[in-house]
């Protein structure tokens, strides 16, 4: 069983960090620019499927941002992660 508690913003993964880009249809240098970090910030945060190596404040804009183009988190209590589009907000590239 999973601790909701854990999942925070350093809960999510470079796996859910990767789909969420795709659902939105942005490039690694579109997030980086949207979340105010580098690209190599980025493609070293998908580099693992599980928690990335990166630092929380980090890991939080990354979240904000995604979360802001209408991204949603999935953590199951079976230990199932995703992500799902909610909407499409205005944010640009």
């Amino acid at each position: 069983m999973i601790d909701k508690s854990s999942y925070d913003h350093r809960g999510i993964t470079g796996a859910q960090i990767r789909a969420a880009r795709a659902l939105i249809r942005w490039t690694a240098a579109d997030l980086a620019s949207n979340a105010d970090l580098g690209v190599a910030t980025i493609r070293r945060a998908e580099t693992t499927d599980g928690l990335p190596l990166m630092t929380v404040s980090n890991l939080a804009a990354v979240r904000r941002t995604l979360e802001g183009a209408g991204i949603e988190f999935i953590f199951k209590e079976d230990g199932a992660l995703g992500v799902c589009l909610r909407q499409r907000p205005g944010l640009t590239k």
